[in-house]
């Protein structure tokens, strides 16, 4: 099997915020750990970052960078999507079809939305997923801390059984590649 890890969202615009998602600096650490992982076992990178149609995270702007902290490679793929769904109008499922891709790691931001919403539609295209359950997070919420939202996450993404593949949460120093 083929795996490639999709880092979601890490951007300057989500990331440097006051206050910053939860465990920010920590889980752009573990998403590092991850992705060096990835490349040395020869596994694709791929970085997508969202965009906006005007202001906020548009294209090129200061806001729409990746993190500074995020180390990035040569040889990274990059996506640029405008939805939740990592899939939705990108050309990021032939890209992992032509690299011969069938399995996927997910890390990034925002764990309800870009995250919950790229799972479940890997899952749906035929892909076994596994969620680095400690390399995603997000910010705060009235209804609960984002502690808890990426817990409930963890969990629930990994009761699905209806999309037939498998979606599994496990700590990111635990995944591995070459597997």
């Amino acid at each position: 099997m083929t795996a490639a890890l999709l880092v979601i969202d890490v951007q300057r615009g989500l990331f440097d915020t006051q206050p910053p998602p939860a465990e920010a600096a920590a889980t752009i650490a573990r998403t590092n750990a991850l992705a060096e992982r990835a490349r040395a076992a020869g596994a694709p990178v791929v970085l997508i970052q969202h965009e906006g149609q005007r202001g906020f995270l548009t294209h090129a702007s200061d806001d729409w960078q990746l993190d500074p902290r995020l180390r990035t490679a040569a040889g990274d793929q990059r996506v640029r999507k405008t939805t939740p769904d990592s899939f939705l109008g990108t050309d990021l499922q032939s890209r992992l079809q032509g690299l011969g891709v069938d399995r996927l790691v997910i890390a990034g931001y925002a764990s309800e939305f870009c995250v919950d919403t790229t799972v479940r539609r890997a899952a749906a295209l035929g892909y076994p997923v596994t969620i680095a359950a400690d390399a995603h997070t997000t910010h705060d919420k009235p209804h609960a801390d984002a502690a808890r939202i990426r817990e409930h996450h963890n969990a629930t993404l990994s009761d699905l059984t209806s999309f037939g593949p498998p979606i599994r949460a496990e700590p990111a120093e635990a995944i591995d590649f070459a597997r």
